[in-house]
């Protein structure tokens, strides 16, 4: 026997493995699933037609493929929603929009929240608690860099006048409107109608008083404000995607202290204000648009009248709340 022979008598002997195939299924019989809520790997899904709910679980092939709340995904296997069945859910269709936030101004990592939505509804309480302008800046580029419409909802306006906050946020032309405790909410409604609408806000703004009062048995939790904190306590602890009965979808999300930028792009951002973009094109090149950036077109049109200065100004509050920065004109609105 030779020596290869007599090693090889000591060498594992190799599984033996189906060949691999390039074809893949089809899927061709997959119903189309809107993904409402996720917990614990387990997803919850609206399929159209029978307006049933079905359970699925993320297929293999999908690997680290993400799905999130929102996603329009195909269902595989018993997509029945009788009780007890479990779906799989094998091909996520590709997204219009996409709502995304790092976890800090320093953290690149994109953590994706909503996917689909066309409305981010910004929620603020005019008082108790006191409105956050930073967070409300933060959130408006989120909505400009996912290329969704944003849209101011004033809480509590029976407690204090909302003129003084929405006079920061008019010469960016955000739309807004304004309720009251127990209030008519027929103007939200119109904002909402027909739409998928994300609502947005830091804890202890009503936003679960909201969905509560547009959607009769919703049944959200509702929270309190800690009188020595100023601030709400977690009521909502899932995004959740709920139905309107006049049409459309409006997704709760959990109370939110902080929105990380750091994957906004500037550039991305000055585009979803298309008078400045347009003057932005005579900036040297790797203008940031700020208040220091030598040369830049926007403070020449200011100065020559052909562009609004109030309108940069607020832009430019912008930039400065991505880069984790605070201007004077917003801390002054900051809670003490």
């Amino acid at each position: 026997m030779s020596r290869y022979d007599e090693e090889a008598r000591y060498d594992r002997p190799k599984r033996r493995t189906r060949p691999r195939t390039k074809d893949r299924p089809s899927y061709d019989d997959a119903v189309t699933g809107f993904v409402i809520t996720r917990d614990r790997g387990r997803y919850t899904c609206w399929v159209e037609p029978g307006d049933r709910v079905v359970t699925a679980m993320k297929a293999r092939q999908l690997g680290r493929k993400g799905v999130i709340v929102g996603d329009q995904v195909k269902l595989d296997g018993d997509a029945s929603g009788d009780e007890g069945t479990l779906a799989r859910i094998v091909e996520v269709l590709p997204r219009t929009t996409l709502l995304r936030r790092s976890a800090d101004d320093d953290d690149p990592v994109e953590r994706p929240l909503v996917a689909n939505a066309d409305q981010l509804v910004i929620v603020v309480a005019v008082a108790n608690p006191e409105p956050r302008t930073g967070l409300i800046d933060r959130f408006l580029v989120a909505a400009y860099d996912a290329g969704m419409r944003p849209l101011l909802c004033l809480t509590k306006t029976d407690l204090a006048d909302p003129d003084p906050l929405l006079s920061i946020y008019r010469p960016l032309g955000v739309e807004s409107v304004a309720t009251q405790q127990g209030g008519d909410l027929s103007a939200l409604r119109e904002q909402l109608d027909n739409r998928t609408s994300v609502l947005v806000g830091h804890s202890g703004v009503g936003k679960s008083t909201l969905v509560n009062g547009l959607i009769p048995g919703a049944d959200r939790a509702i929270g309190v404000v800690n009188e020595v904190t100023g601030r709400g306590r977690h009521t909502s602890v899932t995004a959740l995607v709920l139905r309107l009965p006049a049409g459309g979808w409006i997704i709760d999300t959990p109370g939110i202290r902080s929105f990380g930028l750091a994957h906004v792009d500037p550039d991305h951002l000055i585009h979803a204000f298309p008078d400045l973009a347009e003057i932005s094109e005579d900036c040297p090149r790797g203008c940031t648009h700020t208040e220091s950036a030598p040369d830049c077109a926007l403070d020449e049109a200011v100065s020559e009248g052909r562009a609004d200065a109030d309108r940069v100004a607020s832009f430019r509050r912008l930039l400065a709340s991505r880069e984790g920065r605070t201007t004077t004109a917003v801390a002054e609105q900051e809670p003490t």
